[in-house]
C-alpha cells in the first residue's frame, strides 16, 4: 500500500493558498459542467467504506477539555478527602509533575441524579438532568502527566508526534458519508498552530487530516477563508478548476501516482463542493432563537451547536476544543476558576445531548467528553491542583453506550484508578468498536511495519455497551 507523509491542512496550506482564488474563493452555482460531472469520480472513490461489523454509531462528537478537569469536582465524590484534609496518607503519596502537599477537599456537593441515581456535582445542574443518557468512566488513566505527551496519547494513541490522529484513522477506515463537507472537522477558537499535530493524518493519505475551523467568529465567510469569490464569475471559476484538475491528473499519470498530489486534488474538490454546502452548514444564525438560547453564546456553546449541525449532515468525526490554550489547567485558585468553566460546559453539553436526542440523532452519534488527564486531590500552591494521570473521569453518551451508569473506581481519595481501569488504548478500542471497526484490524503499513491507533494494546470495554 502506498503511503503519504503529507500533513498539510485542507485549507490554508501553502499549495492551496496559491490556488485560493480558483478553489477556496469559488462562489455561486456550479456552472454548465455540473458538480456531478466534474467531480463524480473522486467523490465516488471517497464514499463511505465498509465497516468490519455492524456499527452502533455513525459519527462522533468529541468535546475536548484541554488542561484536565478535576474528577473530584464533577463525577467522582470522595468524602474522605474532607476527613483527612491537609494530611497526606500513603495512598496519595504519588509523584506528580509538580510537588503537591496535603489533601484539598472539593467544596462542591453531589446529588444522586436522574432515575439511575448517578452522582453529579452541583457545578453541573443541567447535566444532572440528562445523566440517564450518560456513562461516566471513573477509572481512566494515561501514561504521562505532561500536557504535550498526554494530548498526543489522547488524540493520536501515542506520545510520538508523527502518528495519525483518531479522527484520521476513522476517516481512513470508514470514509465519508457527505461528499460536500470534510469527513473530519476540528472546531477550536483562535489560531492554535501548536495543536495542529493533534489532528494530523501523518503517514495516512493527506485527505484524512482534520479540517481546522476557527470559530472565534461565527459568520460562515469568517469561519472559512475565501469561501466566496469576489474576483470572477462562477462559470469561469469552474473552468479554471477543471483545467487544474486535468493538469494535476496528467502530472500524476506521468509519474506513476503521487499520494501527496492525490490528497491535494481531493482537497481542492472538497473545497469546491463546500462553497454552497459550508455556507449552509456553518450558519448557526439559521437556528431558531430558542435553540441558540438553549446552547448559550460562548465559543464552546457555538462549537457544540456547530457540531450538532455537522453531525446531522453526516460529518464523521467532529472535535470541539474548549478554548484556545489550556483553560482547565488550574494550578492556582482552582475552586475559583472551575465555576465559570463549569457554567459554560454544563449549559452547552447538556443542550447538545438534549438536541441530539430530540432529533433522533443520539442513538447513532457517540459523544465523548474529557481532557488529556485529571487533577490531583492534593493541593499545589495552597489552592491549586497539579496534573493527575493516575486516575480521572470521562463520559460517553449515545452511539451504543449504556446510559445512567458509572464504570470503574478510583481509590478512596480519587487519585489512582483501582477497579476496572481504562487505559487510553482501551478507550480508543471501544470508540472504534462502536463505529464498527476492529482496532486490531484497522492497520496501515508504513516504514516496514503495520501501525494502528491502539499500538499493540487495547481492549473493548464491553461492560458499557448497550
Amino acid at each position: 500500500m502506498k503511503t503519504s507523509c503529507d500533513s498539510s491542512p485542507l485549507f490554508d496550506s501553502a499549495s492551496l493558498i496559491s490556488r485560493r482564488r480558483m478553489v477556496n474563493s469559488l462562489g455561486g452555482g456550479f456552472g454548465a459542467l455540473g458538480l456531478a460531472g466534474l467531480l463524480g469520480d473522486t467523490a465516488q472513490a471517497d464514499a463511505g467504506r465498509a465497516a468490519h461489523f455492524q456499527p452502533r454509531a455513525k459519527r462522533i462528537i468529541h468535546l475536548f477539555m484541554n488542561g484536565g478537569p478535576f474528577q473530584g469536582d464533577l463525577f467522582d465524590p470522595k468524602p474522605l478527602t474532607a476527613k483527612y484534609a491537609g494530611q497526606r496518607p500513603d495512598a496519595v503519596n504519588l509523584r506528580t509533575e509538580r510537588p503537591t502537599a496535603g489533601l484539598l477537599p472539593s467544596p462542591y456537593k453531589f446529588t444522586n441524579s436522574g432515575e439511575s441515581g448517578v452522582p453529579v456535582s452541583e457545578l453541573l445542574p443541567r447535566f444532572a438532568q440528562v445523566i440517564d443518557d450518560v456513562c461516566v468512566l471513573r477509572s481512566v488513566y494515561t501514561d504521562n502527566p505532561n500536557h504535550g505527551p498526554a494530548l498526543l496519547l489522547m488524540n493520536n494513541g501515542t506520545i510520538i508526534p508523527t502518528r495519525p490522529s483518531m479522527g484520521s484513522w476513522l476517516s481512513y477506515g470508514l470514509g465519508t458519508e457527505n461528499q460536500d463537507l470534510p469527513g473530519y472537522v476540528v472546531l477550536c477558537p483562535g489560531r492554535p498552530v501548536r495543536f495542529s499535530i493533534l489532528w494530523t493524518s501523518a503517514f495516512l493519505p493527506g485527505e484524512h487530516q482534520g479540517t481546522y475551523i476557527n470559530h472565534s467568529q461565527i459568520a460562515p465567510d469568517k469561519l472559512i477563508p475565501y469561501l466566496h469569490s469576489d474576483q470572477s464569475a462562477s462559470d469561469l471559476q469552474v473552468r479554471q478548476l477543471e483545467l487544474m484538475r486535468r493538469l494535476d491528473r496528467a502530472h500524476q499519470e506521468q509519474r506513476g501516482g503521487d499520494p501527496q498530489l492525490e490528497a491535494r486534488i481531493r482537497a481542492m474538490e472538497t473545497a469546491f463542493r463546500m462553497q454552497s454546502s459550508a455556507t449552509e452548514a456553518f450558519d448557526i444564525s439559521a437556528e431558531p432563537e430558542s435553540v441558540r438560547e438553549a446552547y448559550g453564546n460562548t465559543h464552546f456553546s457555538n462549537g457544540c451547536l456547530l457540531a450538532r449541525r455537522l453531525a446531522e449532515r453526516d460529518v464523521r468525526f467532529i472535535q470541539v476544543y474548549y478554548g484556545n490554550g489550556q483553560p482547565w489547567d488550574t494550578h492556582n485558585d482552582h475552586s475559583k476558576q472551575v465555576v465559570p468553566l463549569c457554567e459554560d460546559v454544563d449549559r452547552a453539553m447538556s443542550a447538545l445531548l438534549v438536541d441530539l436526542k430530540q432529533r433522533g440523532l443520539l442513538d447513532d452519534t457517540l459523544v465523548v467528553w474529557g481532557g488529556e488527564f485529571g487533577r490531583t486531590p492534593t493541593s499545589e500552591n495552597g489552592d491549586g491542583r497539579d496534573h493527575n494521570h493516575y486516575g480521572f473521569s470521562m463520559w460517553m453518551a449515545g452511539g451504543g453506550v449504556k446510559g445512567g451508569m458509572t464504570y470503574g473506581e478510583t481509590d478512596d481519595f480519587g487519585f489512582r484508578a483501582v477497579q476496572d481501569r481504562v487505559h487510553i488504548h482501551d478507550l480508543h478500542a471501544t470508540i472504534l468498536h462502536l463505529m464498527g471497526l476492529d482496532h486490531e484490524r484497522l492497520t496501515y503499513r508504513y516504514a516496514g511495519r503495520d501501525f494502528r491507533l491502539t499500538d499493540v494494546e487495547g481492549r473493548v470495554i464491553k461492560e458499557i455497551l448497550a
